[in-house]
């Protein structure tokens, strides 16, 4: 089973930065397309940023420009560097692992807290 673990939320003033991180386990992280999403109370769950493993990003309208998705495949991690950070961006931000190959391997974190307030 593939397991993912995310770090690095917190607490973080209006207009500050903040960077997750996201392990996977197993050797095939590299075909692996990987995500971002993040809910709010209340709210759906939504995409925040993508990157599939040829490269392609997506970003969800409102984080353009300010977050930047990543990965580094000698580590089995993923990142998301997050800037000028908003009320609006407090939420629990979700880790997703995606094998295109395979419809079956899609795999979720445990969720990192981010809150965003002065």
């Amino acid at each position: 089973q593939v397991q993912l673990v995310e770090s690095g939320g917190g607490l973080v003033q209006p207009g500050g930065s903040l960077r997750l991180s996201c392990v996977v386990s197993g050797n095939i992280f590299s075909i692996y397309d990987v995500g971002w999403y993040r809910q709010a109370p209340g709210k759906q769950r939504e995409l925040v940023a993508t990157l599939t493993g040829g490269g392609t990003t997506t970003y969800a309208d409102s984080v353009k420009g300010r977050f930047t998705i990543s990965r580094d495949n000698t580590k089995n991690t993923v990142y998301l560097q997050m800037s000028s950070l908003t009320p609006e961006d407090t939420a629990v931000y979700y880790c997703n692992a995606r094998n295109p190959y395979n419809l079956r391997g899609n795999y979720w974190g445990q969720g990192t807290q981010v809150t965003v307030s002065s």
